[in-house]
């Protein structure tokens, strides 16, 4: 912890994952932030998180018997999972007044530490019947209702926190030191700010005033290409913010011929990072002339560990869950009891795809573990991609066993696609009377069901192009339950990878940044599927059946040098160290 005082913070996300009853996440973006604030409360630090309420959630996803996805509004009971508060505030969309109110949900961490987190909520009678749905969906409308969602979290999110000041009773009971984006769809709260610093006369910012601006920001960029960071077109921009807006931030040169979220933000941080260090490196080149850090992300240690392996850790390392660094000592743990803390996390991942799909999986088989966004650049298809050569390493082995699961965004129609080619290959495989190998597609993958399959599997297999994973959080879940990783060099896995002794390399010389956008990714996987299946038959299934001792310190080494590191509160420590501390001016 640093030595200075830690001022107020407030971490503005569009999306916070808690847990899977309350649905305001779609995935790894959301978690992310929802780790970040349990460690936060774990760490005792004076934080508020500020994100959008989505009645309606991302979606329920259900697939058809080929794999075509299809998608359900969800159904959840706000005033069950969250408190009403009184304050208001406003914003101006379209020239209109949106009235915006707040729900409360008080996150508590180990120690007893409450972290605040407001919903915001734009479904009130006052507003007119097209606002009153702004905070329904998360990801979902057009351009238009993006952005008018973007107005709220950031210039919403700062006028909300002004008015919850007015009572402690609902609110932050200080004025806030740190304004951090997680990721640009807050970009506006700068915007918010310079107005109040300027008393409603932003077009006439001083230079000290954007400072002061600058001095309260910390931007966190998540994205590694160009087509994932929000802009919006000058046309659009002036029907939602307004003509005048537009113009003044024209002239401050925050936006140019469109506005740019990411630039946004860049221009108006005094701090900004990526989230491994190769994704830092990767940010630089596409924003050249920004002093752009990196902070590898992670992962709330016990929200992630299965109930088995955290009673072995309560056993043997008792201090780890308020003292993650002391998962170091896993390296101690006795084999045989971890062997046996495994099975049984292994035996609940079984007994749950039994009660889903009616499936029997084996547990004494080699059990893959794939879950995760079923975007394009994943290539979650790789493993299937020649079922010839997955059969004859399943026969030559004693047979495997892959565990599929993850969602699509529903105008993704190339993940979309990627879903059903993979319940395809996997039924096809499954349904061989030659083939020793079984294959699911779990459905409406959340956190309940990622917790599951992590810490269930044997191995855990990402195999992303390269450099477009910016960091992924998956496989740091499942190091810390003591699965090693198999997976290419990019995102985390660049600083985790100790090849045989935390897991392996995937060999892939791909460059996903200069590829033709058009391109048939399968065309470019051969090189990733020979190293994959190599090494899948030469070295980790003869280590497994053959030299289980092995195996299991390997395991071990996994949560000692993964697990240990790769967590939300060290990478908060960092954050400390470097982002948060400034000067009242």
């Amino acid at each position: 912890m640093p030595s200075h005082p830690v001022l107020p913070i407030a971490y503005f996300s569009m999306e916070i994952g808690l847990k899977a009853s309350l649905p305001t996440y779609s995935g790894g973006l959301g978690v992310l932030a929802g780790d970040t604030l349990k460690s936060c409360a774990d760490l005792g630090l004076p934080v508020t998180g500020v994100t959008l309420l989505y009645r309606k959630g991302y979606f329920t996803q259900s697939l058809s018997d080929k794999g075509q996805q299809m998608a359900h509004p969800v159904l959840w009971n706000v005033e069950e999972e969250l408190k009403p508060l009184s304050a208001r505030t406003e914003v101006k969309i379209e020239g209109r007044s949106v009235k915006l109110r707040a729900f409360r949900y008080d996150l508590k961490g180990v120690g007893g530490h409450i972290v605040p987190i407001y919903f915001l909520d734009s479904d009130l009678l006052e507003n007119d019947p097209k606002d009153r749905s702004l905070t329904d969906h998360l990801y979902g409308g057009d351009h238009r209702y993006r952005l008018a969602q973007e107005v709220i979290l950031g210039m919403g999110g700062v006028g909300m926190l002004k008015a919850l000041d007015q009572n402690p009773a609902e609110g932050p009971s200080e004025g806030i030191g740190t304004y951090h984006m997680n990721e640009g769809h807050a970009a506006l709260l700068s915007v918010a700010l310079l107005d109040h610093k300027t008393n409603g006369q932003l077009e006439h910012a001083s230079q000290k005033e954007l400072d002061w601006v600058r001095d309260r920001v910390v931007f966190t960029t998540h994205t590694p290409v160009p087509a994932g960071h929000d802009r919006f077109d000058l046309e659009l921009t002036e029907q939602v913010l307004g003509t005048p807006l537009t113009h003044a931030l024209k002239n401050l040169e925050w936006i140019d011929d469109q506005l740019n979220m990411t630039h946004l933000a860049l221009k108006s941080s005094r701090y900004v990072n990526g989230v491994a260090n190769r994704h830092g490196e990767v940010s630089r080149q596409m924003f050249p002339g920004y002093p752009i850090d990196a902070i590898t992300n992670g992962i709330h240690a016990r929200s992630w560990t299965a109930k088995s392996m955290a009673m072995l850790f309560d056993e043997c390392i008792p201090h780890w869950q308020k003292d993650n660094y002391d998962l170091r000592l896993a390296i101690e743990l006795p084999l045989l009891k971890l062997e046996a803390a495994h099975q049984e996390a292994k035996n609940d991942l079984l007994s749950a795809i039994k009660e889903r799909t009616g499936q029997v999986f084996d547990p004494q088989v080699f059990t893959l573990g794939f879950a995760r966004r079923a975007a394009t650049y994943k290539r979650g298809d790789l493993l299937l991609s020649n079922p010839d050569a997955l059969k004859a390493i399943a026969a030559k082995h004693g047979g495997l066993q892959i565990v599929y699961a993850g969602k699509s965004h529903p105008k993704d129609d190339q993940g979309i696609k990627v879903i059903e080619r993979i319940v395809k290959a996997g039924q096809s495989l499954s349904e061989d009377p030659n083939s020793k190998i079984k294959v699911v597609y779990l459905e409406n993958y959340d956190m309940d069901l990622g917790h599951l399959i992590c810490a269930g599997v044997d191995l855990w297999i990402n195999n992303p192009i390269k450099p477009l994973e910016a960091s992924g959080t998956s496989g740091m879940k499942a190091a810390l339950n003591g699965v090693p990783n198999l997976s290419t060099l990019d995102g985390w896995w660049v600083e985790g990878c100790f090849e045989g002794v935390t897991g392996w390399e995937i060999e892939d010389q791909v460059d996903g940044m200069n590829l033709p956008p058009d391109l048939d990714l399968s065309t470019v996987a051969q090189e990733a599927f020979r190293s994959l299946t190599h090494k899948l038959d030469q070295i980790i299934l003869p280590l497994f059946h053959q030299n289980k001792p092995q195996w299991l310190r390997i395991m071990r080494q996994a949560i000692a040098i993964n697990g240990a590191h790769f967590t939300t509160q060290r990478m908060m420590h960092q954050y400390l160290l470097r982002a948060y501390p400034v000067p009242f001016c």
